[in-house]
């Protein structure tokens, strides 16, 4: 099959021309201060805020798990992770010096891997990939179009609690970052997810660009390796396991050159011109 080129790609000095030299700084620094360590519990949701300049690893603490992540501005939650753009500016599976980007009018990086320690993985046999963007998140309302029941664990169940002290709400909760899930498009062109190739002590991690509320589920199909819906599935409770959430505190040093990135250029009138004396008192 022909490689055509993709169709975004980065001219010089274009948002997309990541400094790799930089990322790798903080990947590689030295005298990180841990400000904040949990666990994220079998089929729950948490959120939590980490700091512009800080660096957020989530962890497979027991072994193959996948969460699914929401991601927005803490001071302006309409600003939220994008994560259909995110998918065209860099690919439909994430791995380091990739970006997380926010929505219109925004569109800027809210957040850029800085290490993966599945980004060796690469494209399995059946054309899977880590780190997904091509689906979303479980919800009960497909799971009653299924299956004609109702269960209440699903991962937008979980993130909209997981929100909920934060003053947001169902409607905040968005499309997600599959982390640590392998899926691809089989030869029908369909959706198909295969168990997680992560182990104990599998992380991925991402600068913070701004100051972000992140919010991230436990998935109630665990590892994906059991079928959640048709002839063969059953409850997946036994291959559930937890999510490590780690907030590092980087040295000052580290970061010097860097700043947060401005919102988007465009001055957002979208041609439109008001009719003359409009705004005249």
């Amino acid at each position: 099959m022909r490689n055509f080129p993709a169709a975004y790609q980065a001219g010089k000095g274009s948002a997309l021309a990541v400094d790799r030299d930089f990322y790798r700084r903080v990947a590689e620094a030295p005298g990180r201060e841990m400000v904040e360590s949990f666990e994220i519990g079998v089929r729950t949701g948490r959120a939590w805020k980490v700091p512009a300049g800080h660096v957020c690893r989530i962890v497979t603490t027991s072994g193959p798990q996948v969460g699914d992540l929401n991601i927005w501005n803490a001071e302006n939650p309409r600003e939220r992770f994008w994560a259909a753009r995110t998918r065209q500016l860099q690919a439909a599976h994430v791995t380091t010096f990739d970006r997380l980007w926010s929505c219109l009018p925004y569109l800027r990086p809210l957040a850029t891997i800085t290490a993966d320690s599945l980004a060796g993985y690469g494209v399995d046999e059946y054309g899977g990939r880590v780190h997904d963007l091509l689906g979303t998140r479980c919800d009960p309302y497909v799971n009653r179009l299924l299956t004609g029941e109702d269960f209440h664990f699903h991962c937008h169940s979980n993130l909209c609690r997981a929100v909920l002290p934060h003053g947001l709400t169902e409607f905040d909760v968005h499309d997600v970052l599959n982390v640590f899930q392998c899926t691809g498009l089989n030869q029908d062109d369909k959706y198909f997810m295969r168990d997680c190739p992560a182990k104990p002590g599998d992380f991925l991690e991402i600068f913070a660009e701004i100051d972000l509320l992140c919010a991230l589920s436990t998935c109630p199909g665990g590892d994906l390796s059991v079928p959640l819906w048709g002839p063969e599935a059953r409850d997946p409770i036994d291959v559930c396991r937890p999510l490590g959430i780690e907030v590092w505190r980087l040295d000052p040093a580290v970061l010097e050159g860097w700043a947060p990135p401005p919102v988007a250029a465009y001055r957002g009138n979208h041609g439109l011109t008001p009719p003359k004396g409009a705004w005249e008192a």
